[in-house]
């Protein structure tokens, strides 16, 4: 089952997604967020979306803005693909490998849940750059709270899926890296989710026998295929990652794990670092960029000019007096 929230006539809404594309509104859910936050997990939200099947239709999804599909209240962003890893450690610093340290569990950052966007929204240039990249991602999104899951428990917790794009400017990310903290203005202006929440029962068939689903990863610039690889080259399961996440600390209906980026052109920075040299060049306003998941759908944004940064002093160097 397929879950959609959409603008149409000033309204937002969150419906089920017909065969066809109808879109048939959940009565009383204003989104979709809250709609899992009220239930139960898988089963209480697919039988939820069998009883508004029953419901008047709604609108076609080519007649609506399709929106994010839901409003995260955390995102957790891993990166679990050894060849992306390896790719974009040579083109920052040149260094060939993958670190000993990145085997030991699978590591992720939080990033910002207010720059979500929907799967046709124009992304704009982040204030200051101009080494822009996208990221080529699935995402799985929490449907039951839990806490110290073990791999087997958390495949409960999981309730579905989306397409997941990282944007990042990586002239700031690069200059942030060097402090040792993290990424924050770097991955900070927008991430795409979309195009629609995909049940997790739906992707069930795609699972292999180590327990990794098995879907075809395509990205686009323009037209160009520049990227193609299959999930199922993560290093860790969604569960293991589940797990990981919610080890000392609670995960939460709502909240969205990304799977890192894929390898194999998931990404330009990766890319460049296979190729020693900038080629595709950084994204450009004007620049259409499309992702397809297999299963779960495609999203496409074009880049747009962004506004300039506003000016701020840097540091003061203080004498470290004490009283």
């Amino acid at each position: 089952m397929r879950f959609a929230a959409y603008q149409h006539q000033q309204q937002r809404r969150v419906a089920v997604v017909g065969e066809n594309g109808t879109l048939y509104p959940v009565p009383g859910a204003r989104s979709l967020t809250e709609l899992i936050q009220s239930l139960d997990g898988l089963d209480a939200l697919l039988d939820a979306g069998a009883a508004t099947l029953d419901v008047p239709a709604g609108p076609h999804v080519s007649e609506v803005r399709l929106l994010p599909p839901l409003q995260p209240p955390t995102v957790r962003d891993f990166v679990t693909f050894e060849e992306h890893v390896e790719g974009v450690r040579r083109s920052v610093d040149g260094t060939a490998g993958v670190p000993d340290a990145w085997y030991d569990a699978p590591t992720f950052y939080f990033t910002n849940p207010y720059a979500a966007i929907g799967p046709y929204d124009d992304v704009p240039v982040p204030p200051g750059s101009r080494v822009l990249d996208f990221e080529l991602e699935v995402a799985a999104i929490i449907g039951r709270e839990g806490r110290d899951l073990t791999p087997a428990q958390a495949r409960d917790h999981i309730v579905g899926y989306t397409v997941f794009n990282d944007w990042s400017a990586r002239d700031l990310q690069s200059a942030e890296m060097k402090v040792g903290l993290g990424p924050c203005k770097g991955k900070d202006t927008a991430t795409t989710l979309g195009p629609y929440l995909v049940t997790a029962d739906e992707l069930e068939p795609h699972r292999d026998e180590d327990g990794f689903l098995r879907l075809a990863l395509t990205a686009e610039i323009n037209g160009e295929v520049v990227g193609k690889d299959l999930l199922s080259n993560m290093s860790w399961t969604f569960e293991e990652m589940v797990a990981y996440a919610a080890r000392g600390t609670d995960i939460r209906p709502g909240d969205v794990l990304g799977s890192g980026t894929c390898g194999n052109g998931g990404c330009l920075a990766e890319l460049w670092g296979v190729r020693g040299q900038r080629t595709p060049p950084p994204l450009k306003p004007g620049d259409t960029v499309t992702l397809t998941v297999e299963g779960i759908g495609t999203t496409s944004n074009t880049v747009v000019e962004g506004g300039a940064p506003v000016p701020l002093p840097a540091a003061r160097r203080r004498t470290r007096e004490r009283p």
